[in-house]
């Protein structure tokens, strides 16, 4: 084992569960249709058409994850990307799971397994996204994270409700986690 190799099975260890019967994967085309599906029953997520998420499983597999039951089906993911003026940084997009699946920690053992994921692929050590103030799953979600991993929580509105057309749209909340010493000690 490589010292790099060492350093990212310590972080890990740090790192949540996936709970039992599902596991981790790197989304494929043939997955969009199913994200879709699991996007627009969380009645929760702005839902994206459907051709964004093929495109998504397409060019921007390497920064997602999906979770998979013991068919191979996906019952939840994490859609994110490295920010182009900031490499190191993972926007994350959208995280939902299945109704089936819910309340059994699998959104913090899928950010911590795509987390842990992109850091050693591509050397990302902080994240980012947007909540608004009513989802409550969300900012437990992130806050967890950034709790778990020892890293600081900058919070500030990035899209006032009013910047969004047909008004009635909560503000968006930016949440900048970072650095997370677990990930930055895999990059060593």
């Amino acid at each position: 084992m490589t010292p790099a190799q060492a350093d990212h099975a310590r972080a890990h260890s740090e790192f949540l569960e996936i709970p039992e019967g599902l596991k981790l994967d790197t989304p494929r085309v043939e997955d969009g249709a199913a994200i879709w599906r699991i996007a627009r029953d969380s009645q929760a997520l702005d839902l994206n058409s459907s051709y964004s998420y093929l495109l998504w499983c397409r060019d921007f597999a390497a920064t997602s994850v999906v979770a998979r039951d013991g068919n191979g089906d996906p019952v939840g993911f994490i859609t994110g990307y490295t920010r182009p003026q900031h490499p190191r940084t993972l926007l994350i997009w959208q995280v939902a799971v299945d109704h089936s699946q819910r309340g059994r920690g699998l959104a913090g053992a899928m950010l911590d397994g795509l987390t842990s994921r992109v850091a050693l692929d591509l050397g990302i050590d902080r994240i980012e996204t947007t909540v608004t103030p009513d989802n409550a799953p969300s900012n437990r979600l992130f806050t967890s994270y950034a709790e778990r991993h020892g890293a600081a929580v900058e919070r500030e509105v990035l899209f006032d409700g009013e910047a969004f057309p047909g008004g009635g749209h909560q503000p968006e909340v930016l949440y900048r986690i970072g650095p997370i010493p677990a990930l930055a000690d895999a990059l060593r």
